[in-house]
């Protein structure tokens, strides 16, 4: 290691994780700051397992953490009917988000991960510190400081100040996270241990098993995950914050947070719209939640001691299935580079390294958007 530097991490999510249990098993003094009173455990849903995954979980340790995925035997499209008008017998593995987000936060002790501790605002001191304000009116320094607090990063504005603002892009992702044994009879016989897609005008849905909320992957403890692609206006999304009393400029919508009214049409415009299978799926979900869909490329991911990692650095469009996996790129890379360079040289090259990296998969997500009739 080049040197025992003291690194904060704003955003304790599945980013800052991966970022703070790299650097602490590297012997750096780490610091995760999280805005959530209550942690983020029980909030995920499902992950597409790619090599990234696997990658960080075998230089942390943590291989067994992939241990508990569900595997689907193919890949399946239907219509509207509900017909398979096609098949691709290749199989993919599942992973739970819980299940990761536990693991990793598991290394961390209990005074390095700080619940809520919301950043207001982050500033460098001088060529070799950096500072975040919090909330409390609290300020902290740090030799370089980690921006990992995701889709509404405040981190981004202390690296690229006069570029830092998502971009909606029309449409939403609703979600549902349903117990195998809750699902209907014809849901059941035509979605378990496949990974199944729908495409229509103004709607894409796609749905596959992952382990249960404790990581169990037998037959029956398993929970489906649907994810169900819609247009929605600007307007559209502000009138649905408005009656789940979200706050102004709200972008999502927790479990539990959809009107009673909300969700009786959600749930009838899947009968309308969706394959049986599908639709039957949606009913069966008692709390639908919601991510409106966004854009963001940054012009730089450091400035100075503070760099952006995963979604705060770029979001990508959640068809790619690659988020988590960027972010865990991100954070290897970091880790890396910081064990065999002066921090200030380590920093420029992660900058150099992974922004090309963070365009290329935007990119990549915004073709596969524009590819869909949303």
């Amino acid at each position: 290691m080049a040197q025992r530097l003291e690194i904060g991490i704003i955003g304790g999510s599945i980013g800052g994780l991966f970022a703070a249990v790299l650097l602490t098993q590297a012997g750096h003094s780490v610091t995760v700051l999280e805005r959530s009173r209550t942690g983020l455990g029980r909030r995920g849903a499902g992950l597409v397992a790619q090599q990234e995954l696997f990658d960080i979980l075998d230089r942390t340790g943590l291989r067994a953490a992939a241990s508990e995925g569900v595997v689907a035997r193919e890949r399946i499209t239907l219509n509207r009917r509900g017909d398979v008008v096609f098949r691709d017998p290749t199989p993919q593995t599942q992973l739970s988000w819980d299940t990761l987000y536990e693991a990793f936060r598991s290394q961390i002790p209990g005074d390095r991960y700080l619940l809520d501790h919301a950043a207001l605002g982050v500033s460098a001191t001088d060529a070799d510190r950096a500072a975040v304000q919090l909330h409390t009116g609290r300020t902290l320094e740090f030799d370089a400081i980690i921006g990992a607090d995701g889709l509404g990063s405040v981190t981004r504005s202390a690296v690229a100040p006069r570029q830092h603002s998502n971009t909606y892009v029309g449409y939403v992702t609703w979600r549902g996270l349903v117990p195998e044994k809750d699902l209907p009879p014809l849901a059941a016989r035509v979605l378990l241990d496949r990974f199944a897609f729908f495409t229509a005008p103004h709607a894409h849905m796609l749905g596959y098993l992952v382990p249960g909320a404790g990581g169990e992957i037998e037959r029956g403890l398993r929970r489906y995950n649907w994810v169900w692609y819609r247009s929605l206006t600007p307007d559209g999304l502000e009138s649905i914050m408005t009656k789940a009393r979200r706050p102004p400029g709200g972008v999502s919508l927790a479990p539990g947070d959809l009107p009673t009214a909300e969700r009786a049409d959600l749930v009838a415009a899947a009968e309308a719209e969706l394959p049986p299978a599908f639709a039957e799926a949606v009913a069966a979900e008692p709390d639908p939640f919601l991510q409106a869909i966004f854009d963001y490329v940054p012009p730089r991911m450091v400035r100075g001691r503070v760099a952006l990692l995963g979604d705060a650095a770029a979001v990508v469009r959640p068809h790619t299935a690659m988020g988590a996996a960027k972010a865990a790129g991100d954070a290897m890379t970091l880790a890396d580079l910081l064990d065999a360079l002066p921090v200030d040289e380590a920093l420029a090259r992660y900058d150099q390294t992974r922004l090309p990296v963070a365009r290329a998969i935007a990119a990549y997500g915004r073709q596969l958007g524009e590819s869909l009739p949303l």
